[in-house]
This record gives C-alpha cells, structure tokens and sequence, in this order.
C-alpha cells in the first residue's frame, strides 16, 4: 500500500509508472492513454465537496490532491450556521414577496380571495396579496369577445328560428360583450362563453317569434337590434352575470338554403302584385279625379242655367207687370203698340219681301226678282 499513497488508482511518478509496465510489459504505458483520466475526474469530485463544506460554513481540506482521509479531516464542521440561516431567510423573504406582488395591466382587474372566499378587486398597477393565504384571479374586463350565433357556427340548426306567421328564418348575428363586475364574473358564471351564447339565442328567438317575417327581412331589422341588446342585457343581469354587451350586430336574416329560390318566387310575385295594385290605384284615382271634376262642371253649368232662367223670367215677369200698368192707363194704344212691336219681332226674322200692289209702288217691278240674296249681300 506503500507504492499509492497518491490516491486508490496510483499516483504518478516512476513507482506508478513501474508497477505497470512490470504488470503489462513496457510499451503498453504509452498506448493506454484512457487511465490518467479516472483521478482527474475523482479529484474533481473532491474539490466541489470543499467548495461545498466552505459555502455551508466548514472549513476546506489541506490540500486539493490529498487523500480522503486528509481531507475529511480537515472539512468536519456544522452545515448550518447564522450566516446560512440569515442568508436562507433573506432568499425566502424574497421568494414570498416575488409572490406575494404581482402587477394588473391597465386593461385588467384582479379578484383577491382569502382562502378561497372573495376578499376584494384590485386595480390596475402594482397588488400587494400576502401569499399563499391570499391568492388572487387576474381578469381582462376591457378586452371585447364575440360571440358568434347562426350563419353556420356552432350546431346546424342555431341561426335556423320560426317567425310569427309561421315562417322559417336563418339569423345570422354577434354579440360582443366584456366584463363589468370580475367578481361576479368569477363566481356566478362557470362557463360565460356557453351561457352568454345560449341566453343570445335564446333571446333571438323570442323576438323573432314575435315577428312576421317581411318586416324582418326589411324593415325592422334595427328594431329587432336593439329590442336583442335590451333583453340579452336583462337576463344576463338577472344572472349576476357581470357580463356587459357592448353591441349587438345583426348581420342578416335569410331564407333556409332549401328554400331559397321558391322563396325568391314567391317575393317576386309579391313585388308584382303590389306593382300592379300601384299602376290600379293610379288610373283610379285618376279616373274617380276626372269624374269628379266632370261631375263638378255639370253642377256649375246646371246652377248657371237655373239662374239664367230665374232672371231671364223674372225680368219678364217684371216688363209684363209694367206694360200691365201702362194698359190699364191706356187700353187702345198700349194694345197696338203691343202689335207693331210684335209684327215687326216676327217678320223681322222671315226671309220675305211683301209688295203693296194696290199703292202703285209695285208697278214696273221685273217679275223675278233674287231680292233674298240682294239682302244677304247687302248684310255682308
């Protein structure tokens, strides 16, 4: 044992060296080059167990390439000392604090909860929550989130709802909604995604069959907007949801794909209708117009000859009693004046001309005579 005081493999020099070639015959040494490393990696191992001993406050070996009796001497000490105790309370303070502060984003809100049961609500910036009995849910409240229903998302059969005259629709529509209360948000809802979108379709459906289905598909589509935002808002809020709807797209309501060209028909044909009843109602009122206004003028010529009659008599009613009071004053005259004016008002209108033969006036007329047309070219 003398030959390896060097270490249980043999330390260098010309013994070790001897030992083997007397062992292995002289030129193996040389070709053998694996074995000097095996008290490398011992010694190694020796000097991080000193570096060790010296960090838990022992004391190092003697020496590096000593053997492990030596060492183990030198390195006896206690693990434990007030400079590791204060250094391991320093690190453990650290660690609670790292964990105990946490940071909540301007578009965040956190739930405390002391052993589980709500505590409070932090705000944005730096949270202080004594860990662990104080543990805390960081919450995004302003991020929007949508919520797709119809037009093909989800089941097959979601956008698919029964109008009021008994007619089959497609919805289509968004909820977008974000958090208000991070409280009841956290413990009311299990599944908020599930809930706001069932309560959404629910919601629809109830307006929907409700409506008939033209004013739906124009119309009253913001109506029908705005009466969803309202109710989602209203049973949400019945929930203790803390869920907010931000708005309520309605992006289009349309017949069921099976359906979609005979219900194209059926709208053209209403479009038609209604066109003609447009052209109908039209030449009505533009006949009834005509009538009326025909009905008006016959009334005004027939008021018009009522009056002209009434005049027309009572002036004569008027000359008769005149000339009655002028032949009670003068019987004789009054009657032949009465005649002359006559005669002269009936032969005024014949077409003749009378000679008085016996006068003599007549004599030397030529016996044919176109005294009618002399009259007529002596008018013109």
């Amino acid at each position: 044992m003398a030959g390896n005081n060097g270490g249980p493999w043999g330390g260098g020099g010309s013994s070790g060296g001897g030992g083997n070639r007397g062992n292995n015959g002289g030129d193996d040494g040389g070709r053998r080059p694996e074995e000097p490393q095996i008290p490398e990696i011992d010694e190694l191992v020796k000097k991080g167990q000193e570096q060790l001993r010296v960090l838990m406050g022992g004391r190092g070996g003697n020496g590096g390439g000593k053997g492990t009796g030596g060492g183990g001497a030198g390195g006896n000490g206690p693990l434990f000392t007030k400079g590791t105790l204060a250094l391991g309370a320093v690190v453990a303070v650290a660690l609670w604090g790292v964990s105990s502060f946490y940071t909540v984003k301007p578009e965040e809100q956190s739930v405390e909860l002391l052993l589980g049961k709500y505590l409070e609500t932090g705000n944005p910036g730096l949270n202080f929550a004594p860990w662990p009995v104080v543990s805390r849910e960081v919450i995004p409240v302003r991020v929007e989130q949508t919520e797709n229903i119809g037009g093909g998302t989800g089941r097959l059969d979601t956008g698919l709802m029964l109008t009021g005259d008994e007619n089959i629709i497609d919805v289509d529509f968004q909820v977008v909604w974000n958090i208000s209360d991070p409280a009841k948000y956290l413990f009311n809802l299990r599944d908020p995604q599930t809930t706001i979108n069932a309560v959404s379709e629910s919601a629809m459906r109830e307006i929907i069959a409700q409506s008939e289905l033209a004013p739906i598909l124009n119309r009253d589509r913001g109506i029908i907007r705005d009466r969803l935002e309202e109710l989602i808002q209203e049973t949400l809020d019945s929930y203790n949801s803390g869920v907010n709807v931000v708005r309520v797209n309605f992006d289009g309501a349309d017949p069921p794909e099976a359906v979609k060209d005979a219900f194209r028909a059926v709208q053209s044909a209403g479009q038609e209708r209604d066109r003609l009843e447009k052209q109908a109602d039209a030449y009505a009122n533009r006949k009834l117009a005509g009538a009326r206004g025909q009905a008006a003028q016959t009334l005004e010529e027939a008021e018009a000859y009522r009056a002209q009659v009434v005049n027309e008599a009572s002036g004569e009613a008027s000359r008769f009693s005149a000339v009655l009071a002028e032949y009670e004053k003068a019987p004789e005259v009054t009657r032949k004046r009465l005649y002359l004016e006559t005669m002269e008002e009936v032969l005024g209108r014949v077409d003749k001309v009378i000679l008085d033969g016996n006068s003599g006036e007549g004599q030397g007329v030529v016996p044919y005579l176109p005294l009618n047309e002399l009259r007529k070219s002596g008018g013109n």
